[in-house]
């Protein structure tokens, strides 16, 4: 067996570093294709959505909204707060599949999850007083609708579900 020389330590680092690269950039959302729903009306769409811990938002026919303990998408999630507020909404349709656009515009509360990493302490960054979320329209196989965005880190595809409360 041969010495390696300085030329082949370069080329083998100079390999790992542009597969780093590669995996690290790698993003779901950029390959993500929609959930191919087309056919929801704003109509349909307007009323009130939970999810877990009280999360409840209120999508009203007039465009705006209403949020109770809404998380933070994508990484945001992890930082543990919940917001609370009101803001506009409106159905997009991307060609991939339909999307509502969500702001929250003027924050009236804020908590955080129990389980969060950093918490409410000195330590953990700001939380918005304005925010943003993308979510996927969907139908489950019972043809009722679902909201959905991801959060934590995309390579993973979790899902933060929301559906209408059963009555």
């Amino acid at each position: 067996m041969g010495k390696a020389g300085p030329g082949r330590w370069s080329v083998g680092l100079g390999g790992v570093a542009l597969a780093l690269t590669v995996t690290s950039g790698c993003n779901p959302y950029g390959s993500y294709a929609g959930t191919g729903v087309h056919d929801a009306t704003a109509r349909e769409i307007a009323g009130t959505w939970t999810c877990v811990a009280g999360t409840q938002v209120t999508l009203r026919r007039d465009g705006t909204a209403v949020f109770r303990r809404l998380d933070g998408a994508d990484f945001d999630f992890d930082e543990g707060w919940r917001l609370s507020g009101t803001g506009t909404w409106h159905l997009t349709d991307t060609g991939d599949g339909q999307e509502i656009d969500l702001d929250l515009t003027r924050r009236t509360g804020l908590d955080y999850r129990a389980d969060a990493l950093s918490g409410n302490d000195d330590n953990s960054p700001a939380s918005p007083t304005h925010y943003g979320w993308d979510l996927y329209v969907d139908r489950g196989t019972d043809k009722g609708l679902r909201l959905f965005f991801f959060y934590g880190d995309p390579d993973t595809g979790n899902r933060y579900v929301l559906a209408r409360p059963r009555t």
